[in-house]
C-alpha cells in the first residue's frame, strides 16, 4: 500500500492549496481522529534560521487552521536528519510535508538518512507524501541545473516514472525555453518530463491516474509530444 502524493509547483502553505491540503487529510488514513503532519523546511537549511522559522511557521498555522495535528521538525542538516526523535515523528505521521528551497540540498541531505527512511515507510503504509518545488523534484529520476539551462542534472531518487518535474512552469523566464527544449532532446522513448505551474498540484499514485488540483495546469512532454491539463484533469504517469 502505497499513500497518496501531491507534488506542488508552488503555494505551499498558503489559502490557494485548501482545497488540495484538504483533500489530503481526507485521505491519509486518519479516519476518527486529527491527521498528523510533519512540516520539513529542509530545503532550505541552508537560508538561515529566519527563512526556516518562516516556512515552519506557514506550515503549522496553515495545517492547524485546516484542522489537524501539526508539528514543524528542524530537519535542516544531515546531523538533524539523522536524529531519532525526528525520525520517529516523521514516521507516525498521516502527512510528510517538504516545502520549497534547493532541491540538489534537500537530495544530499535527505539521501540514506533515518528522516528520509522513515518518510518512505510512512508512505508505504498509506501516508501522503507532500513536496513543494525542491520537495517535489527530489522523486524524479534527475533534477536538472537550471543555471546550465539542462545541460547538467544531479540524480533524485527515481521514485516516480518522471524523467524531471519542472515547478512554476508558468512563470520561467525567456531561458526557460532552451532549458525545455535541451531535457526534451534527453528523453528516451517512454520517458516523461513534466512541468507544474505555480499556485497548482498533481495529486496521484504510482500507477494509478493522476489529477491536477489548484489555480492553473500542468504539462506533461514526451520527446515528440506535449500537453497541458487544466484543474479537474487527470492523466496518467
Amino acid at each position: 500500500m502505497n499513500g497518496l502524493i501531491a507534488l506542488l509547483g508552488s503555494g505551499e502553505y498558503l489559502p490557494v492549496m485548501d482545497e488540495v491540503d484538504s483533500y489530503l487529510l481526507a485521505n491519509c488514513g486518519a479516519a476518527g481522529r486529527k491527521p498528523r503532519v510533519v512540516c520539513l523546511a529542509t530545503a532550505a537549511g541552508q537560508e538561515g534560521e529566519k527563512s526556516i522559522s518562516r516556512w515552519s511557521r506557514m506550515g503549522v498555522e496553515h495545517f492547524t487552521r485546516l484542522g489537524a495535528e501539526a508539528r514543524a521538525l528542524p530537519v535542516i542538516d544531515a546531523r538533524s536528519a539523522n536524529d531519532p526523535d525526528h525520525a520517529s515523528e516523521v514516521g507516525n505521521a498521516d502527512v510528510i510535508y517538504f516545502s520549497g528551497g534547493n532541491p540538489s540540498y534537500l537530495y544530499k541531505t535527505m539521501k540514506d538518512s533515518l528522516v528520509w527512511e522513515a518518510a518512505l515507510k510512512a508512505w508505504a503504509r498509506g501516508a501522503v507524501y507532500a513536496g513543494c518545488s525542491a520537495g517535489a523534484m527530489i522523486l524524479g529520476t534527475e533534477m536538472p541545473d537550471v543555471r546550465a539551462a539542462g545541460i547538467r542534472s544531479t540524480i533524485a531518487f527515481n521514485i516516480l516514472p518522471i524523467s524531471s518535474l519542472l515547478p512554476h512552469f508558468n512563470a520561467m523566464p525567456l531561458f526557460g525555453k532552451p532549458l525545455i527544449a535541451t531535457l526534451r532532446r534527453r528523453l528516451r522513448e517512454g520517458e516523461i518530463m513534466i512541468g507544474v505551474d505555480e499556485d497548482t498540484a498533481i495529486v496521484g499514485k504510482r500507477n494509478a491516474a493522476w489529477t491536477v488540483m489548484g489555480k492553473s495546469k500542468a504539462h506533461v512532454f514526451t520527446k515528440d509530444e506535449s500537453r497541458s491539463y487544466s484543474a479537474g484533469e487527470t492523466f496518467s504517469i
